[in-house]
């Protein structure tokens, strides 16, 4: 095996070199190796693609549609996300011109930064939240600003938004980064608590980046967009992997007004050319035939988060009831001394239960730690069971 040579060793992107990889995938893999662990790490949902869409990839392969697609995916795969779009959010955008398909939300999220940012400029970012914004910001020369919005439940207010933007500077701020329903923490925005930041941003020279991969997956209410507030400020981003347990086959889009997509489309041109064909045939079919596949994985996963929300707050650990996406965030006891990266390698060494510390999150994460429930209910309850007598050892 070859090693790196010498006068080599000190060719690096400097930006990339100092960063750690995303701790979500680094606590996983690392607690994986713990024989016997039941692990509530990943947000991996443990269903099966349906049948009807496993089906539509398999004779794409049939029918040899093996050739390189539009840079911006097929179009009827465009016109079948458009047309999800204005179903379920009543939302509309040209499938020809506003609409991207990208290799998974991942893509999306680097795609739509590498349009907006120039080195130097400010993203607001509200944490706790998804964990590769902060260093895909980094990574492109911008600088993350993040707000710990635990003082609010997981809310930013237009009140700590302007707050923000003013400290910051107005000049320099080019984006607010949304992710709604949340992970980790499941919150979700209101049409009010959205107009609280459209009212904020409104007149602002910054985009609103609304990264809404977990639509599907609300309990109280319909999920509502921010695109349907500020339509020409607003970048959606969406994909499958949650919606119809599509995670390997990397399906996201961008949609967003026309400029703005032809910009996003370039650096997903100059990156991965088309994305994959059958999975796109695979995404076609359900968004066309298979809108109500959601239905019966959400209410599995509320019964299970209403099951996880009763045990964690009785044992003590303070948790606020998520009302989408799949994952409690539950608040570590100060008494037991620990951060969240010492309690959760304790919690999996000495319980055998597998969770993600809060700090993989943002610095509004610390003190807490965040179980996926895309997981059996068989293997949460004997999660619970270990971390009952976890908690009383401490």
């Amino acid at each position: 095996m070859p090693e790196l040579d010498s006068s080599v060793k000190n060719v690096v992107n400097e930006t990339i070199a100092p960063m750690g990889r995303s701790m979500i995938r680094e606590f996983a893999e690392k607690f994986a190796k713990i024989p016997g662990l039941v692990k509530l790490t990943l947000g991996e949902p443990n269903f099966n693609v349906p049948e009807h869409v496993k089906a539509a990839a398999i004779e794409s392969i049939k029918e040899n549609e093996s050739h390189y697609s539009d840079q911006k995916g097929f179009l009827s795969l465009r016109e079948a996300i458009s047309g999800y779009l204005d179903k379920q959010f009543d939302l509309q955008y040209d499938p020809e011109t506003e609409v991207v398909v990208t290799i998974g939300a991942t893509e999306a999220i680097f795609d739509t930064f590498a349009a907006i940012i120039n080195p130097g400029d400010k993203v607001i970012i509200p944490t706790p939240t998804f964990a590769l914004y902060i260093p895909i910001v980094k990574i492109l020369g911008g600088i993350p600003i993040q707000v710990d919005t635990t003082a609010d439940g997981f809310q930013l207010t237009g009140k700590h938004l302007a707050k923000v933007i003013e400290e910051e500077g107005e000049d320099k701020v080019k984006a607010l980064m949304l992710n709604f329903p949340g992970n980790p923490t499941g919150f979700v925005y209101s049409k009010d608590q959205l107009q609280e930041l459209v009212d904020v941003v409104k007149d602002k020279n910054m985009y609103v980046v609304s990264d809404e991969i977990y639509a599907e997956l609300t309990y109280s209410h319909k999920h509502f967009s921010m695109a349907k507030l500020l339509p020409g400020k607003t970048i959606l981003i969406n994909g499958l992997s949650k919606s119809h347990a599509m995670t390997g086959y990397r399906i996201g889009y961008i949609a967003g007004p026309k400029d703005f997509v032809e910009q996003a489309n370039k650096m997903h041109a100059f990156t991965v050319t088309a994305p994959s064909n059958p999975a796109q045939f695979a995404a076609e079919e359900a968004l066309k035939n298979g809108i109500d596949d959601p239905i019966a994985m959400k209410k599995i996963y509320q019964e299970r988060r209403d099951y996880l929300v009763d045990q964690l707050n009785d044992m003590g650990y303070e948790t606020i009831l998520p009302e989408g996406a799949f994952y409690t965030f539950s608040k570590i006891p100060e008494k037991f001394g620990l951060s969240s990266i010492e309690f959760a390698d304790k919690l999996a060494t000495e319980g055998l239960v597998g969770v993600t510390p809060g700090v993989a999150f943002g610095k509004g994460g610390e003190g807490h730690f965040r179980i996926s429930y895309a997981a059996s209910m068989e293997d949460i309850q004997e999660a619970m069971k270990r971390l009952r007598k976890f908690t009383e050892s401490l």
